[in-house]
């Protein structure tokens, strides 16, 4: 399997090219950070809103289902086992309380429908707060890992590292050095999926061998895997010492005399119409989602 693909850290679709895409990268990362810090204070109906409203996204985006299939099973499957192992834990610390009146020998009537345990099958005990945990911290780990990997998949890392630098251009009255940095990130996204590649193309040359594990025993296994890890960073330290080279090749030795715009950010009409949504995005957080 292509793993490379199942991951998605680094992935960038460029085919076909959605409205998301369009989008300025500042404008995509405000709307980013909002999606994460919104669900931080907020009742379980204002996650579950945000899980709709990042799907509903994706469709409205039109983008490929064989792209995101293994990525959201695999989350899915995490999700599940989450919601699972949340939902009939404790409530908290197993303490016995000694009631101060004594047992009454009449049945108090429930004034209210009201009831605390929802479910109980032998030995799993499903209560209002076990659900209300569930239902966080399964929607909160839903929307940090999908609106990260919907912000990888539309924007191309030029684009993020362009919009970053932007943002962060104010802190330059401070003598710090903001170019450097987001070379350095640029450099680290772009390097990433050449990790993943040597990698890849490591295993597939053992898998073309055939080699007999049985047969050679777990000493002479850790050997050969010992090996490849070296060779993977071999590998690994001759593609970052290429980078270095072409970068000195093209005279990049001040970020200040040799700077080079990949990306020119510009506002468009939908990027005013999508921070337009954004300020009612938050208004309903502040009057519905606390």
């Amino acid at each position: 399997m292509d793993f490379l693909r199942s991951l998605p850290i680094g992935i960038f679709i460029e085919k076909p090219i959605s409205w998301l895409h369009k989008l300025d990268p500042r404008v995509k990362l405000a709307w980013l950070m909002s999606v994460i810090l919104t669900p931080l204070l907020a009742n379980p109906y204002w996650r579950i809103f945000l899980v709709i409203f990042l799907l509903l996204l994706t469709v409205l985006a039109k983008i490929p289902w064989r792209i995101l299939k293994t990525q959201v099973s695999l989350l899915v499957f995490f999700l599940v086992i989450v919601f699972c192992v949340t939902i009939f834990s404790g409530d908290g610390f197993n303490l016995n309380y000694q009631p101060t009146l004594p047992p009454s020998t009449l049945p108090t009537p429930q004034p209210t429908d009201y009831r605390y345990v929802l479910l109980e099958i032998g030995n799993f005990t499903m209560t209002r707060r076990s659900l209300d945990l569930a239902i966080r911290v399964t929607t909160l780990i839903f929307t940090l890992v999908y609106s990260s990997n919907l912000f990888l998949l539309t924007t191309a890392p030029e684009k993020i590292t362009a919009g970053i630098e932007d943002l962060l251009s104010p802190l330059r009255r401070f003598n710090l050095p903001i170019t450097e940095i987001i070379l350095t990130l640029t450099l680290a996204l772009r390097f990433i999926p050449l990790v993943l590649e040597e990698a890849q193309n490591l295993i597939r040359s053992i898998k073309t061998r055939a080699i007999n594990w049985k047969k050679l025993g777990f000493k002479k296994s850790m050997q050969i895997w010992l090996i490849v890890a070296e060779k993977l960073l071999q590998n690994i330290l001759l593609r970052a010492e290429q980078i270095a080279i072409a970068i000195e090749a093209r005279g990049f030795t001040n970020p200040h005399d040799h700077l080079v715009q990949w990306h020119e950010l510009k506002m468009i009409k939908a990027d005013f119409f999508a921070l337009f949504s954004l300020i009612i995005f938050w208004f309903f957080r502040v009057i519905y989602g606390g």
